[in-house]
């Protein structure tokens, strides 16, 4: 072979790599709820049963293909033309295994199905712990990792900090408080160390709410209560999630109506004004928080301290 003909052929060679879109393909492994996973860096095919992952990539600047389709309101940073991959406890396993996504992730009530999706698929868990931030935080830097999306995330991290900073202290000069729950017309109180960080740990350890009660049941709902509980031990705020209009049951009285009572009107909670509904949709269906989510919480949370 004549040294010029070798030259040809390397030219072409050499066009030919460079004009693949897998040439300059890079991969990355990340840790996660559930072990590591190793994937294509920017993967182009991305399901999520997250919607806490949709969140913090729409605010990085990454567009999800699909996801579980909601029933109500969808939020702004949703994307309107998604993918039905199936719902967060069943998901379309002949969608995932069809569709060959390069990217997969789970978290909270999907977790559980890891196992079967990670044999489709390159598959990650971002379930949150008991720790708000530092939970949002990990999850962010993982995805932000895989979508090379490093500095976009510290940047949205470090605008969390300073509100979460400036919060506590109004949070500590306060008084205590309650976070609960109502659903079906029953009220349940959510435990400090509860592991559902975007319901109790956020306003809880995050934010330093000093419980009013700390001997309370760790279970995912609360731990029933009555309106006499509430009367006995008396907060001074009550945070209070309405499960019914975050999961849209059909006939549901809104929690504002269920607390409207004798009972609830002797409280110091009810006379200071210092009851606050949180956004259901925040606060339940996004199993923890992404970061545009994580925001709308917080400010939530300072507006009541600043009323």
């Amino acid at each position: 072979m004549s040294l010029s003909y070798k030259h040809r052929l390397f030219a072409v060679l050499a066009a030919v790599i460079w004009a693949s879109p897998f040439a300059f393909s890079q991969q990355v492994t990340v840790q996660h709820a559930q072990g590591e996973t190793t994937l294509e860096q920017n993967p182009s095919l991305v399901f999520s049963y997250d919607y806490a992952a949709i969140d913090t990539l729409h605010t990085l600047g990454v567009e999800v293909d699909g996801a579980p389709p909601l029933a109500g309101a969808a939020p702004s940073w949703l994307p309107a033309e998604l993918i039905n991959i199936g719902s967060l406890f069943e998901p379309d396993y002949e969608e995932v295994n069809a569709s060959q996504p390069d990217l997969v992730i789970v978290a909270g009530r999907s977790a559980p199905v890891y196992g079967e999706l990670s044999r489709l698929a390159p598959t990650i868990d971002l379930t949150f712990g008991g720790d708000f931030y530092e939970s949002l935080a990990a999850n962010t830097r993982t995805l932000a990792t895989i979508f090379d999306k490093e500095e976009e995330a510290e940047a949205a991290l470090t605008e969390i900090e300073a509100k979460i900073a400036a919060l506590r202290d109004a949070v500590a000069a306060g008084g205590d408080g309650l976070v609960i729950m109502v659903n079906g017309g029953s009220l349940s109180v959510l435990a400090p160390a509860s592991g559902v960080a975007a319901r109790g740990a956020l306003l809880y350890q995050t934010l330093g709410l000093e419980p009013a009660v700390q001997d309370v049941e760790a279970a995912t709902h609360g731990e029933p209560i009555s309106f006499e509980f509430l009367l006995q031990h008396d907060p001074t705020w009550l945070f209070v999630l309405d499960r019914d209009a975050a999961i849209g049951t059909e006939g549901g009285q809104p929690a504002a109506q269920v607390l409207d009572n004798e009972l609830m009107h002797q409280t110091t909670a009810w006379k200071e004004g210092n009851i606050v509904y949180l956004d259901p949709f925040n606060w339940y269906i996004v199993s923890g928080a992404g970061l545009t989510s994580a925001n709308e919480m917080l400010d939530e949370v300072a507006a009541a301290y600043a009323e």
